[in-house]
């Protein structure tokens, strides 16, 4: 009996040890930061893409000071920084108050970090920016080709409630060619945007962000604003994909103006950086036949 016991704890052990190592295949194979299978683009020399970044670092109630660390989820900027340079644009970092975005170590978890993850942690160039990151206040929006909000629980607290990251994406918009991209809660960021006639620029329009039920599901509530939530009183046609758990649903939309690129969650950055180039490589195809 006990040399029958001794075998049945050894196994158990081995299987543990086996479903610890092929745990992130195992989440992979799920949905969780699935491959991108889609088309690749070739950009003209000159385009710049400026990704922004939550400045707050904390998950708390909002008068709290003090809680888990938290900020940018790593991914959601590093697979649009990677995309955007290895396709030969200029990628300049930018936060709300410039200086250190941090990044959500959860989020660079043995179970969750992805190669682009690991690519950025030995990569001296996107580290400085991320430790001096520039003040949106320093940026001109309407020089750059790309817009592109990075989400994380950081950007619950900062992106929805900054009058002026509302200003410089309605000056982004008004821009004739500026796309604008923004995934999980990056899209917080557009909720308060405006045309010149006052009105919401995100209103009637096709978008997604991170749901209520994966908020639910992950059982953080603390963040002030939810994305589902805030799209949908400030107007836009909120769609998104689902999952058993949400964690693995993935979700990039396209507004009919094509003018926003919108990405559900952290499954949901690649994909929308992707599309968001054919959209720039549309544009300069455009301009060319033009001339």
């Amino acid at each position: 009996m006990q040399q029958r016991l001794k075998k049945l704890t050894g196994a158990f052990l081995l299987t543990a040890v086996v479903l610890a190592i092929a745990l992130p295949q195992i989440l992979h194979r799920f949905g969780l930061h699935p491959e991108y299978k889609g088309e690749y683009f070739v950009i003209s020399p000159g385009k710049k893409a400026l990704i922004i970044g939550t400045n707050h670092g904390i998950l708390s109630q909002v008068e709290d000071v003090s809680g888990d660390p938290t900020g940018l989820a790593s991914s959601e900027l590093t697979h649009p920084y990677y995309t955007f340079l290895d396709a030969g644009l200029r990628v300049d970092l930018a936060s709300i108050l410039g200086g250190r975005i941090p990044v959500d170590p959860k989020t660079l978890s043995r179970m969750i970090i992805t190669p682009d993850d690991k690519r950025a942690l030995n990569d001296p160039m996107l580290q400085a920016k991320l430790t001096h990151s520039i003040p949106i206040d320093d940026v001109d929006f309407t020089s750059y080709d790309i817009i592109f909000l990075a989400g994380g629980w950081g950007a619950a607290y900062d992106f929805g409630y900054s009058a002026l990251l509302a200003k410089k994406i309605s000056d982004a918009y008004a821009a004739p060619n500026t796309i604008i991209g923004a995934v999980c809660h990056g899209v917080l960021g557009l909720i308060n945007a405006r045309d010149p006639q006052g009105d919401r620029l995100i209103k009637d329009r096709r978008m997604t962000g991170v749901t209520n039920k994966q908020i639910k599901e992950l059982r953080i509530s603390v963040t002030p604003q939810h994305p589902e939530t805030e799209l949908k009183a400030a107007g836009a046609l909120f769609e998104a994909n689902t999952a058993l758990l949400d964690i693995f649903a993935t979700h990039v939309v396209v507004d009919d103006g094509e003018r926003f690129v919108t990405g559900q969650n952290q499954n949901s950055a690649l994909e929308a950086a992707h599309t968001i180039l054919g959209l720039v490589a549309a544009q300069s195809a455009g301009a060319s036949t033009s001339n």
